[in-house]
């Protein structure tokens, strides 16, 4: 897998609807899509899995769903990604052996990061780097000095997340960061195809890279 891809979108409750923010997704070519439905009933997340399945099918976007092995798989996403105590990212690819599909892990500290990288997932979450309100008992904030530190330690690609939007992206790729997550610097926005190209510019510019869209 390449280890830099830029911006990976979560999506959680976004203004525009699901739908609407995944299109604008495909549009700017990002890279990873996640749906994010913390609390929603298994059913709803299901088929709003499948409806953005349909949308991201056969684009450069890769489909990830949250936490939810079965519903991945189901949905027929391109991965999953799972939490310090969701299903154990063995016991998820024992229930889920379709080929090329990506299974990422959230980190929250060096040790995680670590021990989450010798069970080889396809990437890692780094986190949070910010104070964020997206979840109900947040994790300590890293800073980007120490999120630095923690993705230069191990050898997957790795995804900087957590209270990052465009005021602070910048501060986030000097401090070493390739790629990194946003939820509400996107969804928040009644734009999200204007967010999107803001924040791609941002990683553009700092990073040197190319965006083929």
């Amino acid at each position: 897998m390449d280890d830099a891809f830029g911006l990976y979108l979560v999506m959680t409750d976004p203004v525009v609807g699901y739908e609407a923010c995944a299109e604008a997704a495909v549009r700017c070519g990002v890279r990873y899509l996640q749906l994010r439905m913390k609390g929603a009933p298994p059913d709803a997340v299901l088929q709003t899995a499948l409806r953005v399945r349909e949308i991201t099918l056969g684009s450069d976007t890769l489909f990830i769903v949250n936490d939810d092995v079965t519903i991945a798989r189901d949905a027929d996403a391109d991965g999953v990604h799972l939490g310090q105590h969701d299903l154990p990212i063995a016991e998820a690819r024992r229930l889920w052996t379709a080929p090329g599909k990506r299974f990422g892990l959230s980190t929250h500290n060096e040790r995680e990061a670590l021990i989450a990288s010798r069970l080889s997932p396809d990437y890692i979450g780094v986190g949070p780097v910010f104070a964020t309100p997206t979840k109900a008992i947040p994790d300590p904030v890293l800073g980007t000095d120490r999120m630095g530190s923690i993705i230069r330690s191990v050898p997957v690609p790795a995804v900087a997340l957590g209270g990052i939007d465009l005021g602070n992206l910048a501060e986030v790729l000097r401090s070493g960061a390739r790629n990194f997550c946003v939820v509400r610097a996107v969804t928040r926005r009644p734009d999200p195809e204007t967010a999107i190209r803001e924040l791609q510019e941002i990683w553009r510019q700092e990073t040197g890279a190319g965006l083929e869209i």
